[in-house]
């Protein structure tokens, strides 16, 4: 009774807290917040621009255009807090811009990537309760994304979910509500941007920032090949003259440059199923694999992965929303899942 009592006072705030992008929903009012994972600073002072304002999407539109005595910071790398007093502000700034009640510390469930050390944890945890949360708690992204996406994970089957975001790539197989195999993999968005510019500089002899490959990828990236190949005009610095020009990059081009971190994806998967009992194994030729993540909406990925793995793939409706809705499904039922997936300091 003074739990239902305090959760009528107390709003309950979950958040993905992403490399690229964060999400912020509050329990009864859904997704409030959803924008860049960047904060914009003066380079001298370490002050934030704009009043302290200049977080998420206006900061992103300064990734790579600031002067010298600014920078766009991103103050999560790979799901671990690298700059505490910048990942506190931009907390902050989310839970303010969201109207969530603060007066009383709202409760919190974060969902991070598996791989953290303690001292990753805990690191989280603090940034979190500087920028105004309550009591705290941590649950896997993988896990969030299998509850989110609505899968058996307390029956006797195998559940296998992928989830590629910006900077990891979380693998788990789920059985009777426990996590039987798991890993997290550095390598997911970001390392598909940098594998487009590296191309580019390395076969064009022209050097382009990571928001021109990022929306390369989305025009003409491909897993495998299209009916129609297409292409899009990219533009650059030229590495030999030092003055700008275009160039068209094709689909084929791009499928090439993403061969490597894609291949390295599939070694991670495959890791993950080889630790899996033989029943298990057996069960994922009809559960299949579920994807998730905002980089899963690469074109052709699930028939991509399907012919790599032999099982079936598919991809989740809203797969960039899946964390943060399976965090607040976990939040909402904070008896029945905390033992099992959720932790906290004590």
């Amino acid at each position: 009774m003074i739990q239902r009592v305090d959760r009528w006072f107390r709003d309950c705030v979950s958040l993905d807290l992403g490399t690229t992008s964060t999400r912020l929903a509050v329990a009864g009012r859904g997704i409030l917040v959803d924008e860049p994972s960047v904060v914009a600073i003066e380079r001298e002072t370490g002050k934030i621009l704009g009043r302290g304002h200049a977080v998420g999407v206006l900061a992103r539109q300064m990734l790579g255009r600031t002067p010298d005595s600014m920078m766009a910071v991103r103050p999560v790398q790979a799901g671990v807090v690298t700059d505490f007093r910048l990942a506190e502000a931009m907390i902050g700034y989310f839970l303010r811009k969201s109207g969530a009640r603060t007066r009383l510390r709202p409760q919190v469930a974060i969902a991070v990537p598996s791989g953290l050390t303690p001292v990753e944890s805990r690191a989280v945890m603090t940034s979190a309760e500087r920028s105004g949360a309550g009591r705290v708690f941590l649950i896997e992204h993988a896990v969030a994304a299998s509850i989110g996406a609505g899968l058996p994970i307390t029956e006797p089957l195998a559940n296998l979910v992928c989830s590629i975001g910006g900077g990891t790539t979380e693998i788990a197989v789920l059985s009777l509500g426990e996590v039987i195999a798991s890993r997290s993999l550095r390598i997911a968005g970001d390392e598909f941007d940098e594998a487009i510019s590296e191309f580019v500089r390395l076969n064009y002899s022209m050097r382009i920032g990571r928001t021109t490959a990022e929306q390369l990828k989305q025009d003409v990236g491909s897993a495998t090949p299209l009916p129609d190949e297409i292409s899009a005009e990219v533009r650059g610095l030229d590495t030999v003259s030092g003055i700008p020009r275009k160039a068209a990059i094709t689909s084929e081009e791009i499928r090439q440059a993403l061969a490597d971190p894609l291949a390295r994806i599939i070694n991670g998967i495959r890791s993950v199923i080889e630790r899996c009992d033989a029943e298990l194994v057996g069960d994922l030729t009809e559960t299949g694999m579920l994807l998730t993540g905002g980089s899963a909406q690469l074109r052709g990925l699930p028939a991509f992965l399907e012919a790599q793995l032999g099982i079936p793939v598919r991809i989740d409706l809203a797969p960039t929303t899946t964390v943060i809705r399976g965090t607040s499904l976990c939040l909402d039922h904070l008896p029945q899942w905390r033992s099992r997936f959720l932790r906290s300091r004590d």
